[in-house]
């Protein structure tokens, strides 16, 4: 499709050029752009296509890169992208080398505040309004922050720190969930534009000189205020937070869009504009179905489905998600636990079969593990299903509330290691260095899909805090039986050799099995392959016994180096008096692009090629 009005806009300047009779238009073409360019690719389309009239109305009536536009996530920004130069570039977003899926400082002048986990962005924009008034400077400073990421708690707590000074701050709430106000219509955006009006303001101001000279005068007419704006709107929680409450508008509708943010510019002190959004319009599928929309990989624009792997055996995340619903029927004492993940997880999955027994907590991460100690105290079993990125923000739960009390959580880390298009704020790379440090914890990975069934039933026999970390994507397809209780902390010999010693764990044990045997075949040389199984405890006895002097140490995961597996596995082996070569295959001190995960691990030589290289060398 051609889009006339869309391919003139090379920046926000061209935006502001249009007349506004124009934007419905634009925005219709955008829609279609979006629809279209992520079809072949995937990306995060039912929140692009959500925002595109109010992405338009922001850099249409603010200028962008002076005033500051903070995008919550930025998994929305796709339109924001487009209106900042960065059209051309869409077809390679979230690709090797191409455009990042969220925003980014290095990607554009545009792009004030890099992201890729909720909640951020009114902490962020409030940072960024307090330095401009230590400045004295003036431009605005904007949040748009959607119903969903206001559930983490660290949003309220930059609404309270923000709303109790003075500064000049608006944060854009996108509901599109109408999980705050459904009373959306001409009334409710007649009275936005009302309140954000020159005239209500300064009826507003005038009348607060006057009453501020009156004895109690002033704290009865906000009461009264307050009493009245509360029967007809929904803002009083953000009014009674220090915010001047506005809304809510229809996100869709330009006559009420552009003359409330005009307005917004005029008003001094932190505004909280509401605004009603729909996920995914434009494209029924995606409005019909707005979970499995949210972020995705191709799809058939004709028929609205995403294109599946046709005879792919299952992801690890099916086979979790099966086999704790299965392990549930009969253990009553297993519950699961989500941060608004139930579909990304597998949990909806749970949640269909033991709907009473599964909980999502919201964007709220830390809730999510401090609730599942307080299960633990009624006696129940809970399995916590968080990607390895998002747990890192509950690390003083984990701590203070789990491992200090022994408490028996089970923290099962979807997506540990590289996760491919979404780039570094997805990446799992820290799970390992930080959890193997906890006491009480122990830490698992399996090298299959079969051995993630064990390691759950595993977790069940032990009693005190355990994670398992797995990866993104599909397993191998080996025979599924019937999953058994593994000894704790037992490595596995998956290969015999005289010529070395390689530790490899979880996801990279399939590749470093098929290195091993190449160097066998292609350089006649033979190592010894341990499947670690257990991160912690170690299976030092196992690691002892195959050690041989002289000859090298190769240890391979899908982590860290600093701090990772590798250096207490290199400290262990000196202390124990072993004086060969150690070799440590792991992601460097270093953040990591974004890409398919085949080309991300074979750029840290993390796959099947990379591994064989430094065997040779070696």
């Amino acid at each position: 499709m051609i889009f006339p009005m869309l391919e003139k806009i090379h920046s926000t300047a061209d935006l502001k050029a249009m007349y506004e009779d124009q934007l419905p238009r634009l925005a219709k073409e955008m829609r279609q752009y979006l629809i279209e360019t992520l079809a072949p690719i995937g990306g995060h389309l039912g929140a692009g296509l959500g925002v595109v009239e109010l992405s338009i109305a922001l850099h249409y009536i603010y200028n962008s890169p002076e005033d500051k536009i903070v995008w919550d996530v930025g998994h929305q920004a796709y339109p924001h992208k487009i209106l900042t130069g960065r059209l051309n570039g869409m077809p390679s977003i979230r690709q090797y080398g191409g455009l990042c899926g969220f925003t980014k400082r290095s990607e554009s002048e545009h792009d004030p505040f890099g992201a890729g986990h909720a909640s951020t962005s009114i902490s962020a924009a409030y940072g960024m309004a307090a330095g401009r008034d230590l400045d004295h400077k003036h431009n605005h400073v904007i949040a748009v922050i959607g119903d969903g990421a206001l559930t983490g708690g660290m949003a309220f707590e930059a609404l309270n720190h923000a709303g109790a000074h003075n500064n000049r701050l608006l944060v854009i709430l996108n509901d599109n969930e109408m999980s705050i106000a459904p009373n959306v219509g001409a009334m409710s955006s007649y009275l936005a534009r009302i309140i954000t009006g020159k005239p209500y303001t300064q009826a507003k101001d005038t009348a607060k000189r006057i009453l501020d000279k009156l004895p109690g005068a002033l704290d009865a007419a906000k009461r009264v205020e307050e009493h009245v704006k509360g029967m007809i709107t929904p803002g009083t929680l953000f009014e009674e937070m220090g915010f001047r409450y506005i809304g809510p508008v229809d996100g869709h509708d330009f006559n009420h869009l552009l003359p409330t943010l005009s307005n917004c510019k005029d008003l001094d002190g932190p505004i909280l504009l509401h605004t009603i959004t729909k996920k995914g319009l434009g494209f029924s599928p995606a409005e019909e179905d707005p979970e499995t929309w949210h972020g995705l990989g191709p799809y058939n624009i004709q028929t609205g489905t995403p294109h599946k792997s046709q005879g792919k055996p299952p992801s690890y995340t099916e086979v979790f998600a099966e086999t704790l619903a299965d392990l549930a029927e009969s253990d009553e004492r297993i519950v699961a636990i989500t941060a608004a993940m139930p579909g990304g997880t597998g949990l909806s999955r749970f949640a269909r079969r033991h709907p009473d027994r599964c909980f999502d907590v919201g964007i709220a991460e830390q809730h999510a593990v401090t609730f599942s100690g307080g299960l633990c105290v009624a006696g129940k079993r809970p399995f916590v299903a968080i990607y390895s990125t998002f747990i890192q923000r509950a690390f003083d739960q984990i701590i203070h509330d789990i491992c200090i009390q022994n408490l028996p959580v089970t923290f099962c880390l979807d997506r540990a290691g590289i996760v491919g298009a979404d780039g570094a704020t997805h990446t799992g790379m820290f799970d390992i260095a930080f959890m193997r440090m906890l006491p009480n914890m122990t830490i698992m990975a399996p090298k299959d899909e079969m051995e993630l069934k064990h390691m759950l039933v595993t977790a069940l026999s032990i009693d005190g805090p355990v994670a398992i970390r797995y990866p993104r994507g599909n397993g191998y397809g080996v025979s599924m039986t019937e999953a058994k209780a593994l000894p704790i902390g037992q490595a596995e010999v998956l290969e015999e050799g005289s010529d070395g010693l390689v530790l490899a764990v979880g996801s990279r044990v399939h590749d470093a099995r098929i290195a091993v045997q190449k160097l066998r075949d292609h350089e006649q040389r033979s190592m010894t392959l341990l499947n670690l199984r257990f991160i912690k405890p170690l299976d030092e006895s196992s690691i002892l016994a195959h050690l041989q002097a002289g000859k090298p140490l190769v240890v391979v995961e899908e982590g860290v180096s600093r701090g990772g597996l590798g250096e207490q596995i290199a400290a262990f082996a000196l202390s124990s008096g072993w004086n060969g070569q150690f070799i440590h295959i792991a992601m460097p001190d270093a953040f990591p692009a974004h890409g398919t995960q085949a080309e991300i691990l074979r750029d840290l030589g993390l796959d099947t090629d990379g591994i064989y290289k430094r065997l040779c060398d070696s």
